[in-house]
């Protein structure tokens, strides 16, 4: 518990800096009275986890695999950060020996009654029914494990404990980048006495429809593609037309976009029943589109809005490079390091993310240290004039990234710009082959939208 209570406020402080965005949801279903259970999607190892304890005020419990209590090192951390194993019987070892499905049994019991004195005091544990992490727009079949501890808990008290489980999905709109969005969808809570009258009758039976209802309430919250070609479609015409086709013109929100995606896909479903051909020849349309748009090195925003800018913008520019120019100076060799190892360490897009926020909350600290004493040394000799120093370095490297993302827009405009100059007749095609696309998009949208009124 003291490394939990120690490393929590560092960890929110991480997230923060690694997210863009963070939002969550009904975020008082995270902080009801407890004991509650929280039931979530894996897409993203760790992050998963911490994501969701930095958003309660009480502590949190993990049911995590037994292969993180295996080194002592990293068993004192995860017994010290409040975490519980759970034994798979391809991973489990009895004095060094591969466990037996008997062995595996009585520790997973031990566990569960470990997570049963939990909740009988009162806590909030989390687990993750998938079983394992993958990172993947989709909802894999979930083990009963959850289930089978929620009613045991229950179980034990009479069913007079008032536990409740929590289901929450997590959507990532890109997990494996720096400065991407996430947004963390939370459910209703599942009353588990509910459940008291089958348990009683037919224990596995409440298992598996106790684990019906949490899968249910996941796939209502979450983003499902059903395969990969079909992720990359849909998430190609979000980012190309989500503008367009947000039935919200006020759009701001995670939730928004993740109402979007799934609004299109549900229209796919609909059209490669109802109208394959017409889908068929708009996917045509849209992969010219996108093929001609990297033959000339351009974004459909900068197609769009290459007239826009002003002279305040480049004046912004032009002033505001010398403090991108130090940001990037001192802040480049601790944001570059954390990336480089994790896509060394792992091919896993699961992992990138979890390497680059641990290795990010060494990189940083360690670099920011080593040149303010530096600074103080050879520089200032004043300790005021380096914790200013200090206190620029994490101001101006935000700066650069905001300076450089603003830059690359610009770029991508005036490029733009330079073919409509130098190709009027190629602009002018584009232009209307885009025109066309978002016609065709906002007839289908309004067609799908017209049949599901009508079911």
């Amino acid at each position: 518990m003291l490394f939990y209570t120690v490393i929590k406020p560092v960890v929110q402080v991480a997230l923060r800096v690694f997210f863009r965005h963070i939002e969550v949801r009904h975020r008082d279903r995270l902080n009801l009275p407890g004991p509650l259970l929280f039931a979530g999607n894996h897409p993203n190892t760790l992050m998963d986890p911490l994501l969701t304890a930095i958003q309660c005020r009480q502590p949190v419990a993990f049911l995590a695999k037994s292969t993180f209590f295996q080194n002592p090192i990293l068993r004192a951390i995860m017994e010290s950060g409040n975490s519980i194993p759970i034994y798979r019987r391809h991973d489990a070892e009895v004095g060094g020996a591969p466990a037996t499905a008997e062995q595996v049994a009585a520790q997973n019991e031990a566990s569960f009654g470990r997570c049963y004195d939990y909740l009988s005091a009162g806590g909030t544990i989390m687990i993750f029914p998938e079983g394992s992490s993958v990172s993947e727009r989709r909802l894999r079949p979930l083990k009963t494990g959850a289930a089978r501890i929620a009613l045991g808990a229950e179980a034990r008290n009479h069913f007079k404990l008032g536990l409740r489980v929590v289901p929450i999905a997590i959507n990532y709109f890109d997990p494996s980048r720096f400065r991407s969005d996430v947004l963390l969808n939370v459910a209703t809570p599942i009353v588990v006495a509910d459940y008291a009258e089958l348990y009683a009758q037919d224990p596995e039976a409440a298992a598996d429809q106790f684990t019906d209802a949490i899968r249910e309430a996941l796939e209502r919250r979450l983003v499902i593609t059903r395969d990969a070609a079909e992720d990359v479609f849909v998430q190609q015409v979000e980012r190309t037309f989500g503008d367009h086709l947000n039935p919200n013109d006020d759009a701001s929100t995670l939730y928004d976009n993740f109402q979007l995606s799934q609004t299109l896909l549900q229209a796919l479903a609909w059209f490669e029943q109802h109208a394959p051909s017409r889908l068929v020849a708009m996917r045509m349309q849209f992969q010219s589109y996108l093929e001609n748009l990297r033959r000339y090195r351009l974004t459909d925003d900068a197609l769009e809005s290459q007239q826009r800018g002003t002279v305040v913008g480049l004046l912004n520019l032009v002033f505001g490079a010398p403090v991108w120019l130090y940001g990037v100076l001192n802040n480049y060799l601790p944001y570059i390091l954390p990336s480089m190892v994790a896509r060394r360490a792992t091919k896993d897009v699961e992992f990138v993310a979890p390497i680059m926020l641990v290795m990010g909350m060494l990189t940083f600290p360690l670099a920011y240290t080593l040149q303010a004493a530096a600074v103080q040394h050879w520089l200032t000799h004043d300790w005021r004039l380096t914790a200013l120093y200090v206190l620029s370095l994490p101001l101006s490297g935000f700066y650069a990234l905001s300076y450089w993302e603003t830059l690359t827009v610009r770029l991508d405009r005036l490029r733009a710009l330079r073919l409509f100059r130098s190709a009027p007749a190629v602009g002018k095609e584009l232009l209307s082959q885009r025109a066309t696309l978002v016609e065709q998009l906002e007839e289908a949208r309004e067609a799908y939208l017209a049949r599901v009124a009508k079911q």
